[in-house]
């Protein structure tokens, strides 16, 4: 392909919009350009990185059974009502009214459109399993769009579903996904980990993310070095064994403590150890107000609450309703005393502690001395804490280390949470009515572009692999009209496509500096410059990952462009 034919507009400045590399390099190496706020064209180079991400998805999902559809984006928010999520998905959701005044939404995901695609034609338990998927562009609203491709508000995903009669053949088709995400992370040659994880709200039981290891990336991994464990932050178990103290409890005693209001505070005002506070928060857990417990030192993992209370909304009680509930502000907060009819949640290490710190439920004091069982009881006691760096693992062998990832891809195993919501059932051999036991599994291809660039470029721009790369070859003559160059670059170009070698020759009447810059910034695996000794059949050739170069002779040339890209 000659470059003069394609549109690679490449830029020397980076964008002043443009904070991380992917973002940066794709709009500046002429990949993608912005047509507003999180929303992407795809120049003809990323289109081609993207066809083969794709060819890549649709061969290992093929290879365990999965068989692609393509349905609508628009979709009549009938069926988001039926399940439910027309209200809960939240500002997220994409929707719009056609000119008869009917609500639609554009989907961010497809749950409900491919339960009922299936519940009219699906009869039988004799027709199942089924596994469908679909390349298609989603729609989120995303509140603050950034990142680039990371964080869009239109942006492009392999979603997949899969429909069971038992729970068994669902865990079969999960652990198959979850097969072949791995095998499409490592042919993309990506460093990444599976981690357990919060279904949030596509809902569930099970799920599993795919974090591609970044320093840019939004997502905690928690994970042991010496083991398989890895977990979304959110979702890590915390390790507890029960550290009973033999410390004599005290009577409660109420100090005064002015202008303490956090727990550094405390700790410096009253010269007692962290590990002696509690922290009490107030939580809405749909509707009540409930009470959480922490040790001083300990954060409140939300989701951890959320899951083991089955909570729809949880958030964090206003200070208004704080002073309402308990009389008192934020910083004073405690568990002693509080209205009859209030449920009291604590981490497990709560337990552990006597002779605690806590505030006294008016603003300004504390009491010290405070014991559970004594002066608090607790409804129950639960992993309700984020786990920190250097934390046992969840058996209590290995330790915890912490990494920053990017989330391309989640399954979940949904059960019959859309299909009883829809009457989405079919006939068992008993025949009689069951639901539907349901599998889905997202997967980033815009994410996936992005999160590859992330982990292999370099301060000069792209590095591609021999897979991925938009071409093969980068083919410089440095002087195209000269006779000798222009005979060789031919030639060159001829061989490498009798095998099956792809090539972009810079026939451009630019500057050789402006054509070497533009090339490491395009990033193809190896760079081919004929020069001054095209009239004795020798180039250079340039391996751009690793910055190495040889002179190479036209009859070895073949050999050694196949030895760098193996």
């Amino acid at each position: 392909m000659k470059q003069s034919k394609i549109f690679i507009p490449t830029l020397k400045e980076v964008p002043s919009d443009a904070e991380i590399k992917s973002h940066q390099f794709l709009i500046r190496a002429g990949y993608v350009r912005q047509s507003a706020r999180g929303i992407y064209s795809y120049l003809p180079l990323a289109q081609t990185v993207k066809n083969k991400i794709e060819a890549i998805v649709r061969e290992e999902l093929a290879e365990i059974g999965a068989t692609e559809i393509l349905m609508p984006v628009l979709q009549p928010a009938e069926i988001w009502k039926e399940s439910g999520r027309w209200d809960k998905y939240g500002a997220d959701l994409m929707t719009m009214k056609d000119r008869h005044n009917r609500d639609f939404a554009l989907g961010p995901t497809h749950e409900e459109m491919v339960t009922d695609l299936l519940r009219d034609d699906i009869n039988s338990y004799k027709k199942l399993p089924l596994t469908f998927f679909q390349i298609q562009t989603k729609f989120r609203d995303e509140r603050r769009p950034r990142f680039g491709l990371l964080r869009g508000r239109e942006f492009l995903m392999k979603d997949a579903y899969s429909f069971h009669a038992e729970t068994e053949s669902l865990d079969t088709t999960f652990d198959d996904m979850a097969t072949a995400y791995g095998r499409i992370l490592d042919r993309c040659g990506l460093e990444w980990r599976s981690v357990i994880a919060d279904s949030g709200a596509i809902g569930g039981t099970g799920s599993r993310e795919f974090q591609v290891i970044a320093d840019v990336g939004e997502d905690t991994i928690v994970y042991d070095k010496n083991s398989d464990y890895a977990a979304n932050v959110e979702m890590a178990e915390v390790y507890y064994k029960a550290n009973p103290s033999t410390e004599e409890k005290l009577a409660k005693e109420k100090v005064a403590t002015p202008g303490m209001t956090s727990i550094a505070d405390l700790v410096e005002g009253l010269s007692i150890p962290i590990e002696k506070t509690i922290k009490s928060l107030l939580v809405q857990a749909d509707e009540e107000i409930v009470m959480v417990l922490l040790r001083g030192d300990h954060e409140f993992n939300d989701v951890k609450l959320k899951n083991l209370l089955d909570l729809t909304v949880i958030e964090m009680a206003s200070e208004t309703a704080a002073l309402e509930v308990m009389g008192a502000e934020y910083g004073s907060l405690g568990p002693v005393n509080v209205p009859a009819d209030m449920k009291i949640y604590a981490d497990s290490a709560v337990q552990d502690i006597v002779n605690a710190s806590v505030g006294a439920n008016e603003t300004g004091y504390h009491f010290i001395n405070v014991n559970h069982g004594t002066d608090f009881n607790v409804e129950t006691f639960a992993d309700l804490r984020m786990v920190q760096e250097g934390d046992l693992t969840p058996d209590g062998v290995g330790t915890l280390s912490f990494a920053k990832g990017i989330e391309v891809g989640h399954i979940f195993k949904l059960g019959s949470l859309y299909s009883e919501a829809m009457k989405a059932t079919y006939l068992d051999e008993n025949g009689r009515q069951q639901p539907f036991i349901m599998g889905c599994y997202g997967l980033g291809i815009s994410r996936l572009l992005a999160a590859i660039i992330e982990q292999t470029a370099d301060d000069k721009g792209l590095v591609w692999n021999k897979l991925l790369a938009p071409y093969h070859v980068h083919l410089i003559p440095i002087k195209p009209a000269d006779e000798d160059q222009a005979a060789l670059t031919t030639e060159i170009e001829k061989l490498l496509a009798e095998n099956n070698l792809t090539s972009l020759i810079d026939d451009r009447k630019e500057r050789p500096g402006v054509k070497f810059a533009d090339s490491e910034l395009i990033g193809l695996p190896v760079r081919i410059t004929v020069g001054k000794r095209a009239a004795e059949g020798i180039v250079e050739v340039k391996v751009r990952a690793t910055g190495e170069s040889f002179e190479v002779e036209t009859a070895d040339l073949l050999a050694k462009i196949n030895e760098i890209l193996n």
